[in-house]
């Protein structure tokens, strides 16, 4: 779908490739059917195999491409190839990559053992005014008060991330122009998740749309 100045595509689960100004953006690409758009910059929130998977990223790197992400994915990206241009990604920490601003942010569960505060991390990023959330595996989380963006990214599968329930709850918190849901359609969660997160959405006044898997 074509965002402002930005064009996004869904490769399922909580995967997306983002275009600007002829750049390639992924985040946390899974099961790509399409890897001819080679990766200026990959994204990826934690180690998970369902988040940080090294055949995918095998299959869209090239020479100059930059990797962020955790201290646990550094060595997973080393199966890659050597000497991988990657930066530390962690809560509160920022970063700029031609004229794209990345802030990484808390993405946590807060009932739940699986994702502990400060393992992963969620981001935002703003493309020449542009703002969009990827808010990867997490729960409905104080930190979410102070987010302000144009799309947000929000997981709804449930056991592992808040469920769509929850998910609406945190879009209408963030109140941003468009929400989309992640985090289902591979190994959990379904399209009538997707479809009830939007439905509620809707129903608070927030926009929401479901996206096709493109890549």
């Amino acid at each position: 779908m074509r965002y402002k100045n930005i064009d996004l595509k869904w490769g399922g689960h909580s995967g997306f490739l983002i275009q600007f100004n002829s750049m390639n953006i992924y985040i946390d690409p899974l099961k790509l059917t399409n890897s001819n758009n080679k990766a200026d910059l990959i994204l990826i929130s934690h180690g998970h195999w369902d988040h940080c998977s090294v055949q995918d990223i095998k299959n869209i790197i090239k020479a100059e491409t930059k990797i962020i992400g955790p201290s646990e994915v550094l060595s997973q990206t080393r199966q890659v190839k050597d000497g991988i241009d990657f930066e530390v990604a962690e809560p509160g920490k920022s970063f700029e990559f031609n004229g794209i601003n990345i802030n990484c942010v808390d993405a946590y569960n807060v009932n739940k053992p699986f994702h502990s505060k400060g393992d992963s991390v969620g981001f935002i990023l703003d493309f020449s005014g542009t703002t969009i959330y990827h808010a990867a595996d997490t729960d409905i989380i104080p930190e979410m008060n102070s987010i302000r963006v144009d799309v947000a990214l929000l997981p709804i599968s449930g056991k592992f991330t808040m469920d769509f329930h929850e998910a609406a709850r945190a879009a209408s918190i963030i109140n941003p122009d468009l929400a989309i849901p992640m985090h289902w359609g591979a190994s959990i969660g379904t399209l009538t998740d997707a479809q009830n997160f939007v439905k509620l959405c809707k129903e608070k006044g927030i926009s929401a749309s479901i996206l096709e898997k493109e890549i």
